[in-house]
């Protein structure tokens, strides 16, 4: 359990769509919890269809695996693109006065905008090939002969993978939040890279699937 643990950490620690995303969250108001929680929540789908052996089907049929590769592939890019063309929220006093009204309307938006967040984060974690196969080739390897049966075993050990993912990618965001939170300008150059850098994972999952690597 312990080299799996440490395997799933450096897992955790490299970066890619899952960093991306978590600077772009630290970096809007309200939004590390319901996108770091929703990241979670997509690996947990992952971890549990891994589980169960469904992942090995879609391994198996190479169709399913290019319609997942796109469909992350399309998911990326559009968050990259959303994330390129958005404006920074104008900061906003405490101590201002609030009409109850606005106060109800902003509160309703902010809500909306946590579900938001949350579909966002599930999406970039849950609809990614690469962390399918990744699991699907790492659980198998840690699995015991003996005690548990493998679902179950699988289960525990991908449970230690989502809290290992919890743990960094919350402190990633928290990170960009405090470095950058008092720096408007260089938040603005983060956000943009970290919406670049999605557009790039994204066209990869594309070239990939079109033009097939040499063997």
């Amino acid at each position: 359990m312990l080299q799996f643990w440490t395997v799933a950490l450096l897992l955790a620690l490299t970066p890619g769509a899952d960093w991306a995303y978590a600077i772009a969250a630290g970096l809007q108001p309200r939004s590390v919890l319901p996108s770091i929680a929703g990241m979670v929540a997509g690996y947990v789908v992952v971890v549990v269809v891994v589980a169960l052996g469904i992942g090995a089907l879609v391994t198996e049929y190479p169709a399913a695996l290019a319609v997942l590769t796109f469909a992350g592939a399309a998911y990326l890019l559009y968050l990259g693109v959303s994330t390129l063309r958005a404006r920074s929220a104008p900061a906003v006093s405490a101590d201002a006065a609030v009409p109850a009204d606005a106060a109800d309307a902003a509160d309703a938006a902010d809500a909306a905008s946590a579900r938001t967040r949350f579909l966002r984060g599930a999406g970039v974690s849950g609809i990614n090939p690469k962390g399918v196969l990744l699991l699907l080739a790492l659980l198998p390897q840690f699995v015991s002969p003996h005690g548990w049966p493998a679902p179950v075993q699988m289960g525990v050990l991908g449970s230690l993978h989502l809290l290992d993912c919890a743990v960094v990618y919350l402190l990633v965001a928290l990170a960009a939040r405090r470095i950058l939170g008092s720096r408007p300008r260089a938040s603005i150059v983060v956000t943009k890279v970290s919406g670049v850098l999605m557009v790039l994972i994204g066209l990869g999952l594309l070239a990939e699937q079109v033009v097939p690597l040499p063997r």
